[in-house]
């Protein structure tokens, strides 16, 4: 396998498209806490904007991304994408509005576009063979940990050396352009509405629950990093300044670990994959919590990284592998909310324990709880896999090793009660 099949005008335009859309999505949580900071208990509004924003695409993704039609995704694309620019530029240009005003705003800027991110990366993946699945996701996961990284600094120098309001209103823009960007792109992809056999969409999302558990354990710990890492430095006496360093190590570890994901086929079924690498990554974060050394600490974020890149693209290889063309979309905008909200859970447990304990001891509850989502997960996939029997011999959630190669074979007789595969055979073992 080789990245070089990934390179096309096609990606290109995608990679430009994706930018614009998922950098609003990076910067609205600090933005936000920027805008207001300045204000009477401007740090708690803050931090309610940042919490109703995250909330509203936990609500949008699902009930919008399950209602894309996949050959007509542009339109529905274009439209969310308008109403999150035209949410963000309100937003920034009521600096003095009222906070419930502000609120709706702020839940409208992350809902509208929730479907955007699953809607772009299910198109992404028919923009190149089905060979170059995997180098294309880890060229996607590349490009958000660069978004990522860089959307702090652009944020805090914006509002701090420009104006509060400026992050937001440069956030609408790109959200804005981005849609410009979309004529540049195929108008949807291909696909059966009746390969999922009449099986409602709610109950075919519903049967692949372990893959969004497996989702929302993969962010977990990176909430416990962003959060406590600070708390952390200052109780061991290392100054706070510190912070913003070892967490962008953290995502040149995880762009890193995208690209070696994306260079060969990996031993193990997919979900077998994110499963080790969750529990790797989960060792890292204890390190970093019990170990009071600024080096080991860094080593131990980037090398978290690096797992977590790996843990993220299998969790996406999965889904596609177990959800007919015509729910893949509404797969990965499900998955959004999945790890949306795994994230608001440990940031939230996190946040409750620091003020009853040290960052330590807040730091492993929250790998406790990201432990027992995995310990869920796995039994989950277990049991599916003994539920359902494909007449190939395949697991439902059984990859390609991290190739996900897929051909479109003649199908065959679907057992009952299995989830339909539209006519995947999936090649690879164990």
């Amino acid at each position: 396998m080789s990245y070089r099949e990934v390179v096309s005008k096609a990606v290109g335009a995608w990679a430009v498209v994706a930018v614009g859309a998922r950098l609003p999505v990076a910067m609205a949580p600090l933005a936000l806490v920027f805008f207001v900071r300045e204000r009477p208990g401007g740090y708690t509004l803050g931090a309610a904007l940042a919490a109703v924003y995250v909330v509203g695409e936990i609500v949008g993704a699902p009930l919008l991304g399950m209602r894309m039609r996949s050959e007509r995704a542009r339109p529905h694309l274009a439209a969310g994408l308008c109403v999150g620019a035209a949410a963000f530029v309100g937003l920034g240009l009521l600096p003095g509005g009222h906070p419930l005003v502000l609120g709706v705003l702020a839940f409208v800027a992350g809902a509208a576009p929730a479907a955007a991110p699953g809607g772009l990366r299910a198109l992404l993946t028919t923009l190149v063979p089905d060979r170059a699945v995997t180098q294309v996701l880890s060229v996607e996961s590349m490009l958000t940990n660069a978004v990522w990284a860089a959307s702090p600094a652009l944020v805090a120098g914006l509002a701090l050396g420009v104006a509060p309001a400026t992050p937001l209103l440069l956030a609408g823009g790109f959200m804005g352009a981005s849609v410009v960007g979309l004529w540049l792109l195929p108008p949807g992809w291909t696909s059966d509405p009746d390969d999922r056999g009449g099986e409602p969409m709610a109950r075919l999302m519903a049967r692949v629950w372990p893959v969004y558990v497996l989702g929302a354990a993969g962010l977990a710990p990176l909430a416990l990093a962003e959060l406590v890492l600070p708390a952390l430095l200052e109780h061991r006496g290392v100054g706070v300044g510190w912070t913003g360093p070892l967490l962008a190590g953290l995502s040149v570890g995880a762009a890193a670990g995208a690209y070696v994901y994306g260079l060969r086929s990996w031993p193990g079924r997919l979900p077998t994959q994110g499963l080790v690498l969750l529990c790797g990554l989960l060792t890292c974060v204890i390190v970093v919590a019990l170990v009071p050394n600024t080096v080991v600490l860094a080593v131990a974020l980037a090398c978290g990284g690096v797992l977590q890149a790996g843990a993220l693209l299998a969790r996406n290889l999965s889904l596609r592998e177990v959800l007919p063309p015509s729910a893949v979309a509404a797969g990965y905008s499900l998955m959004y909310a999945a790890v949306g909200a795994g994230y608001a859970a440990a940031g939230s447990l996190a946040g409750v324990l620091l003020g009853v304990t040290t960052p330590s001891g807040a730091m492993l509850a929250g790998v406790g709880l990201t432990a027992v989502l995995i310990v869920v997960a796995a039994v989950g996939e277990r049991r599916l896999t003994a539920r359902v029997r494909y007449s190939a011999g395949s697991s439902p959630l059984a990859g390609s090793g991290g190739g996900a190669s897929s051909a479109r074979g003649e199908g065959g007789a679907r057992p009952e009660g299995a989830p339909v595969r539209g006519g995947r055979d999936t090649e690879g073992g164990l």
